[in-house]
């Protein structure tokens, strides 16, 4: 994945300009800096959900725009919004997304997933009368899935997460840079087992923002 010269305006105001870097096969990045910098921002122009006012993001050197399906078929985006099924339970939320990522999922046991993400004993309850701590624990159970997605976008994770859960996280995340995977994502936690392999990407606050 490449990000050549990014430049993003939201509301006549300029969060970031000139962008350049690159993130490869095993890379994991945490994308930094205050609050209302642009960093979900950034990940959105990242997923191409947002379009940037300048510059373009290319995957395999092409601009994901001309490899719309190819590009989406290599991501997983875990945004704020948990993106569950409110009507269906936590198991069937899984097995729909176990469809969604297509092969090599079957083996996947959902009841194992669900209880490494701390909800064993809520398989069965409709995900719209969880908490929102415990929609975003079902979110992050995709993870678990399949590796296909070559590249992880997620935008706070560990949101209403344990320390432990931190861990397993981690773990998994270490794991898919293992095998060549590719994770970005933003948080505020301090993150103790990727500590020597994290690339860190530092957005700063603009001059017009500073005065």
């Amino acid at each position: 994945l490449q990000a050549n010269n990014l430049s993003c305006v939201r509301e006549d105001r300029t969060l970031f300009e000139h962008l350049s870097f690159a993130v490869s096969a095993g890379d994991l990045v945490q994308i930094e800096g205050p609050n209302g910098v642009g960093k979900t921002s950034l990940l959105r122009l990242l997923t191409g959900l947002s379009q940037p006012f300048a510059g373009e993001i290319c995957w395999n050197g092409e601009d994901i725009r001309r490899c719309r399906d190819e590009y989406h078929a290599n991501l997983l985006y875990l945004g704020h919004q948990p993106g569950v099924k409110a009507t269906l339970t936590p198991l069937e939320n899984l097995g729909f997304y176990q469809k969604l990522h297509g092969t090599g999922t079957s083996e996947v046991d959902l009841w194992r997933v669900l209880a490494q993400v701390g909800l064993a004993g809520f398989e069965d309850y409709p995900a719209g009368q969880l908490s929102a701590g415990q929609q975003r624990r079902v979110a992050l159970a995709r993870l678990w899935l399949s590796d296909r997605p070559a590249l992880w976008i997620l935008d706070e994770p560990f949101t209403a997460i344990d320390k432990q859960g931190v861990k397993v996280l981690e773990r998994l995340f270490l794991a898919h840079a293992d095998r060549g995977g590719m994770v970005i994502l933003t948080t505020h936690q301090d993150l103790t087992l990727m500590e020597g392999r994290l690339k860190t990407l530092s957005l700063t606050p603009l001059l017009q923002d500073a005065v």
